[in-house]
């Protein structure tokens, strides 16, 4: 009688930006490792040091690697999960929040130190979360068109070091002094909408530059993005819509929403989008879910 051979170690990636949360992501990473390994795992930390080392560090994992851990902003975030999109292999996805704005982890209240998170991979809950496309880039926030893409360009100009809210107060600022009308023409799911819109924002969370609530009946894994359609962008309006969203009051007023897999954004001169808080580009877009869904540990 033949012996079984011994199990395949569990392994665990931990791709860590080391000066998130002004430093305290690479000390919690380490405290992360050392967990994992005491949990069985055989456990890698990933220091990236420039754009694209999350995704290369992700694109690599192999069949025995049944943890991936983002230790960062949502940026750091959002390399992972396109280094995944680009390997053979479907690991389950943890993240321990370390950025300015946090909006999935505010989404989804998850702890901010590694003994929080070790106790949430103990407990084995996933979720699964929607990925889409955005004309050739991955997004699973949300993107926006018009003003807040507007600030968002203004922060990666001006910005010297990690973003602090400072930043983004300085581009509410820039965006007031030099407001610009945009006319939006918006087709969801083949649907081309009447009118013309100041500002949309396709989303798949709740929390919204740290500050402000969408509406809370979103579901991260639906195949669905929320649309948010501003029909104006003066300042006014905006200021308008920005008290709405810090009573948690959107849509509501002039601004509707719908639900949609495909939506297309165009016009004419053309305008900024932003892709999960970074700059994207400029219209036309298309915001089109993948049909893929990452396996995200939750409470």
């Amino acid at each position: 009688m033949s012996t079984p051979p011994p199990p395949v170690p569990r392994r665990a990636l931990v791709v860590a930006n080391p000066i998130a949360g002004r430093g305290k992501a690479e000390p919690e990473a380490r405290a992360l490792v050392e967990g994992l390994a005491a949990a069985g795992y055989e456990a890698e930390l990933v220091l990236t040091r420039a754009a694209g080392d999350a995704v290369s560090a992700a694109r690599h994992v192999d069949a025995a690697t049944a943890l991936v851990v983002s230790v960062g902003g949502d940026g750091t975030l959002r390399e992972v999960l396109e280094g995944l999109g680009r390997s053979a292999h479907d690991p389950r996805v943890a993240v321990l929040p370390f950025g300015t704005a946090n909006v999935l982890g505010r989404d989804l209240a998850l702890p901010r130190d590694a003994a929080g998170l070790l106790a949430l991979v103990a407990r084995g809950n996933t979720t699964a979360l929607d990925v889409a496309d955005v004309n050739g880039a991955l997004s699973f926030l949300c993107v926006g068109v018009g003003p807040d893409a507007e600030m968002v360009k203004y922060v990666a100009d001006h910005r010297r070091g990690p973003i602090r809210f400072s930043h983004y107060l300085a581009s509410v600022r820039a965006l007031f002094r030099a407001p610009r009308r945009r006319h939006l023409a918006v087709t969801l799911d083949g649907e081309a909408l009447p009118g013309r819109y100041g500002f949309v924002l396709a989303s798949n969370l709740v929390h919204y530059g740290g500050l402000f609530r969408l509406g809370a009946e979103r579901v991260l894994g639906d195949g669905q993005l929320e649309v948010y359609l501003f029909e104006k962008a003066s300042i006014p309006a905006l200021a308008g819509y920005a008290l709405r969203a810090f009573f948690g009051r959107l849509p509501g007023g002039s601004c509707a929403m719908r639900r949609a897999a495909t939506i297309e954004v165009a016009s004419d001169p053309p305008a900024p989008y932003q892709i999960d808080g970074d700059p994207g580009g400029e219209t036309p877009v298309t915001i089109r879910m993948t049909g893929r869904r990452v396996r995200l540990v939750v409470p």
